[in-house]
């Protein structure tokens, strides 16, 4: 069976401290999603590297990052654009987190740092079409707060009003963290204890205790990319 080509835009790393313990983004991307039918190239694009084209692999996945989508840096504009692409030529593309956020403002939407704070750690998230919530690793301030033309909500949780959005069969995007195991988490909470309140990072790391369904996301990743889909756009109701 003929593997599936992912290429990962990667928008951050991993503090230097914790890559040894856990890999860099991508890594954990990898991780998550092996044994899956899926091959993966790796696109540093925080620092300038990008795939000649949306054609370069048969998906694209975007990272988080510890930068924020509105901010001025030179790689930003080039990747929006990528996506663009990427979105208009019907290759599937998934974004988490930052790639969630940067996906939303590439397509007419509106990223801004949350006037209600951090949401860290284990978090409950109401979606479309699933009786239970679902637990998944949350990190982030910024959110999307006006929706591009053409994206459904179809998820939330407490905090985040617009925490999974599906665009037809073209692209998905998801605010929470899949990637981040249990143990990750706490890592990254000591490692960014000069810019996480003291307050967030001890209720976040009460939270790590609890069971996740991260591999949720996992299956409907695979499922997305995998979906039969022609290029033409038309939407087959893929779900995030």
């Amino acid at each position: 069976m003929d593997m599936m080509k992912i290429g990962i835009l990667q928008a951050g790393r991993t503090p230097p401290e914790l890559r040894q313990r856990h890999g860099d983004y991508d890594e954990l991307y990898k991780h998550m999603l092996a044994g899956r039918g899926f091959e993966f190239d790796t696109y540093p694009v925080l620092e300038g590297v990008f795939p000649s084209g949306p054609e370069a692999a048969d998906g694209w996945l975007i990272t988080g990052s510890r930068y924020s989508a509105y901010e001025p840096h030179e790689w930003i504009a080039p990747l929006e654009e990528f996506l663009r692409q990427a979105y208009g030529a019907g290759v599937p593309v998934i974004g988490v987190c930052f790639g969630h956020q940067i996906l939303a403002q590439a397509l007419g939407g509106k990223v801004e740092k949350f006037d209600g704070g951090w949401s860290v750690g284990a978090v409950d998230y109401e979606l479309e079409g699933v009786p239970e919530k679902r637990t998944i690793m949350a990190w982030h301030q910024d959110q999307v707060v006006k929706l591009p033309h053409g994206a459904e909500v179809r998820g939330s949780s407490a905090h985040c009003k617009y925490a999974m959005l599906a665009y037809g069969d073209r692209a998905i995007s998801v605010q929470p963290h899949p990637e981040f195991s249990a143990q990750f988490v706490k890592d990254l909470i000591e490692a960014r204890r000069d810019v996480l309140p003291a307050e967030i990072a001890t209720e976040a790391l009460g939270t790590l205790g609890r069971e996740l369904n991260s591999v949720y996301l996992a299956d409907q990743f695979e499922a997305f990319f995998k979906e039969n889909r022609n290029k033409s756009g038309a939407a087959s109701g893929a779900k995030a």
